[in-house]
């Protein structure tokens, strides 16, 4: 199985653009931590944290229909409803999976996947 660094998406309403045109779907690309750690220094973000949303998916938006580049200014434009959705995508999609063991029950001998937590004081 190949590790995925892109997702296709199709938007619930989708984008209209100025020529009535309406783009749903879309690619998404894993975020790195140049998406998460920049933004911060731009003084949209500064002014308004809630900010940092639409920069992030304007990083990691890479496709939406037939537009040639996803700016902020496109994200600033979706429906509410589209917006809920790629946030969602992006923290779906984004999300630390949890290490965990393999391990077999010494008592009833089944396999269990046991999660790895590196704070647990012991």
């Amino acid at each position: 199985m190949a590790f995925q660094t892109e997702f296709e998406f199709e938007l619930p309403k989708g984008y209209i653009d100025r020529d009535g045109n309406l783009h749903k779907k879309g690619i998404m690309r894993l975020a790195t931590a140049a998406d998460e750690i920049l933004p911060m220094k731009d003084p949209r973000v500064q002014s308004n944290p809630g900010y940092l949303t639409i920069i992030l998916l304007s990083r990691v938006i890479t496709k939406l229909g037939e537009l040639k580049a996803i700016d902020t200014k496109i994200i600033e434009n979706l429906f509410t409803s589209d917006l809920t959705y790629l946030q969602d995508l992006y923290q779906r999609i984004n999300q630390m999976d949890q290490p965990s063991y393999r391990v077999v029950c010494p008592n009833c001998g089944k396999e269990h996947d046991l999660p790895l937590d590196f704070f647990i004081e012991g």
